[in-house]
């Protein structure tokens, strides 16, 4: 099933039992609490014990792609990357882990200042869910091999709408010969 729809069919899920909960109840208010706290402290695990292995595998295959430029920023070429795999899936779990944090803390804000409760429930299963779907997890985890949508570099997350109009990076020996010729790239990352 696509993570996208499997993500809202879990939220409406999620939904629904929380509206037969009664967040009033001091009981019932720790146990979501406590389910929440524990299901992000299991996702920083899987992260942490994903990492323990890429670490322990040191893949140090060079890995070249070109990183499309970032319009946000005003760059209008593309840049290209040279890196390890090791390095590039440390790079990217770093981003994830970096996410569960930024989650972390809008749950705080909400629950805390704002002082909502059902986000706490309906928040507590999907990063753990995300987590388990996540690329690096399928690879290094499950022992999956890093072909079709498993291989590096990872195509940008396609979303609901099926990503339209993000641009993805290039890996064809062409575009990167180019890079290489231009001048314009050769960004070793470490």
């Amino acid at each position: 099933m696509n993570p996208a729809v499997s993500n809202l069919v879990l939220m409406l899920g999620m939904m629904q039992v929380s509206r037969r909960l009664d967040f009033e109840d001091p009981n019932i208010l720790f146990y979501v609490r406590a389910l929440y706290v524990t299901c992000t402290l299991l996702t920083l695990g899987v992260y942490l014990y994903t990492r323990s292995i890429i670490i322990k595998k040191n893949d140090l295959t060079t890995l070249k792609y070109l990183e499309p430029p970032s319009t946000l920023q005003g760059e209008t070429e593309s840049k290209l990357i040279v890196t390890t795999v090791k390095d590039y899936d440390l790079k990217q779990l770093q981003s994830a882990i970096k996410g569960v944090f930024t989650g972390v803390a809008m749950m705080a804000f909400m629950h805390l200042y704002m002082k909502y409760a059902n986000p706490l429930l309906m928040q507590s299963i999907s990063p753990l869910k995300s987590a388990f779907e996540s690329n690096l997890v399928q690879i290094h985890v499950f022992g999956k091999p890093a072909t079709g949508d498993l291989k590096r570099p990872f195509k940008v997350g396609a979303g609901l709408f099926g990503g339209l109009g993000a641009p993805q990076q290039k890996t064809d020996k062409e575009s990167i010969e180019k890079a290489e010729i231009s001048g314009t790239g050769g960004i070793k990352e470490e």
